[in-house]
């Protein structure tokens, strides 16, 4: 039996954007662009753009390939450099000026050494690393405050259920800059002893484990630890 066609109604344009978090100067902080183009040119906003679709609406690329694609154009950032993933959809209507759009936002977690190769893209004027407590929500462009709001909410959930923290620490780490990521991103102090049981249940888990290495610090050399691949 030949398919039914789909009916002659209209459809949303869709874009995807990206949420990307790393550590700058003990702060979580997110990667934001100034946009170069209409509308709201000028004003900051998170780096994304247009799903690519073929002719008649049929084909093009998947969701995840956009997310990727989008990412390295805006902020010359490669996919195997970060940690990403789908937070979900956001289509209120009103939300984009130019038309009914709903937009696909995902986030991107980057180690603070990939984060110094980031550059903006070319229809932005200018990429900057914001500490993401002083961000004006209100000010961004489209509904992107909103978006942010929620995955701070997520990226919270998953920093002790999920290992999120991991995405966000150097190659080797001692338990303090571990701490401190989980610190950042909460926005509070954690008691250290009740950090430790954390750090064991990531041992046990075989999500972490200790190098031989020591680093000096100012006391006594500090133990460090890496990420297991998976």
């Amino acid at each position: 039996m030949p398919y039914a066609f789909l009916p002659e109604v209209a459809r949303p344009a869709v874009t995807v954007d990206m949420l990307v978090f790393t550590l700058h100067d003990g702060a979580l902080a997110l990667l934001l662009v100034e946009r170069g183009l209409l509308p709201f040119k000028g004003r900051l906003a998170l780096p994304g753009g247009f799903l690519h679709v073929g002719e008649g609406g049929q084909d093009g690329e998947a969701l995840d390939d956009a997310a990727a694609r989008e990412l390295l154009e805006e902020t010359g950032l490669g996919r195997a450099q970060v940690t990403l993933g789908q937070l979900g959809a956001f289509g209120a209507p009103g939300r984009d000026p130019r038309g009914r759009t709903i937009t696909v936002a995902y986030f991107a977690l980057v180690r603070p050494e990939a984060a110094r190769a980031v550059r903006a893209g070319s229809d932005a004027a200018a990429a900057r690393w914001l500490p993401v407590a002083g961000i004006d929500l209100d000010a961004l462009a489209f509904d992107h405050g909103r978006i942010i709001t929620a995955a701070l909410a997520r990226l919270r959930s998953d920093v002790d259920r999920a290992g999120a923290a991991l995405a966000l620490v150097p190659e080797t780490f001692t338990v303090r800059e571990l701490r401190e990521v989980h610190e950042a991103i909460h926005g509070t102090r954690l008691d250290a002893a009740n950090f430790n049981r954390h750090l064991r249940r990531l041992m046990d888990e075989c999500a972490i484990e200790p190098v031989a290495a020591r680093r000096a610090t100012g006391k006594r050399p500090a133990r460090l630890f890496r990420v297991v691949a998976r």
